[in-house]
């Protein structure tokens, strides 16, 4: 009888994880991506350039926001806003500025330009 109950839990807990972890989720609406991750970072303005092939990026969600805390003196991306847009990518185009972000629980690409300034980043966690 042990055996029958030890095995029907362990079924039934297996099952509420294999249900609860999804690879749909979406930066908007969670913090699974919440965290650091490392890899190739550039940031460029005017005639200032740095870039580390083994540089740092700390996702950090503030409410709806996300700031992206970059090693090795490269300015922060503060108050970056994702729309929902498939896949877990944020694309944002304004008039002046270009914007994309893809990130995902083990990944995270940037391209992201703005005032004259370009951030990017290839980083794995």
């Amino acid at each position: 009888m042990k055996k029958i109950l030890f095995s029907l839990s362990l079924l039934i807990v297996s099952s509420l994880v294999f249900v609860g972890c999804s690879k749909d989720d979406d930066p908007a609406d969670n913090d699974l991506f919440v965290g650091t991750y490392n890899g190739r970072i550039t940031y460029t303005n005017g005639g200032e350039s740095k870039s580390n092939d083994n540089g740092k990026v700390t996702v950090i969600k503030t409410g709806s926001d996300y700031n992206f805390a970059f090693s090795d003196g490269i300015p922060d991306l503060n108050g970056v806003r994702f729309r929902k847009d498939g896949d877990n990518t944020v694309i944002s185009i304004d008039e002046d500025e270009a914007k994309v972000i893809r990130i995902t629980a083990s990944k995270l690409s940037i391209g992201y330009a703005k005032d004259g300034a370009v951030w990017t980043a290839d980083c794995n966690r």
